[in-house]
């Protein structure tokens, strides 16, 4: 089984920030895309982000552009979402992803491939 780790959700106010972590084992992470996808109440799965951790070139949702920034620690093998100017509509459960379609433009996620995904982490923005 893949283990992704993931850390860093919580509650914030509107135009405030948080930073997702996702840790993952060397052999998930190498060469690989990984990234974030969201799940919102009563909404659809939708990707975040994605960053290849071999060319370190990015992707993202248009909803997320010039607020969030995916970048990679290869030290640590691990991704991180920085998200700033959060709005309610970001309110979601998150999750880290090893899947190549977060790479797409744009990102996106592959259904039943939930053995390549994080347990989540909360984010809740309050208005």
């Amino acid at each position: 089984q893949v283990q992704l780790v993931e850390s860093g959700g919580g509650s914030v106010q509107a135009g405030g920030s948080l930073r997702l972590s996702c840790s993952a084992s060397r052999s998930v992470y190498v060469s690989n895309c990984m990234g974030w996808f969201r799940q919102g109440p009563g909404k659809e799965r939708e990707g975040v982000a994605g960053i290849s951790t071999g060319a370190g070139s990015t992707r993202y949702a248009d909803s997320v552009k010039g607020r969030f920034t995916i970048s990679q620690d290869n030290a640590k093998n691990t991704v991180y979402l920085q998200m700033n100017s959060l709005k309610p509509e970001d309110t979601a459960m998150y999750y880290c992803a090893a899947d190549w379609e977060l790479c797409r433009d744009p990102p996106a996620v592959t259904p039943g491939r939930e053995a390549f995904w994080g347990q989540g982490t909360q984010v809740i923005v309050s208005s």
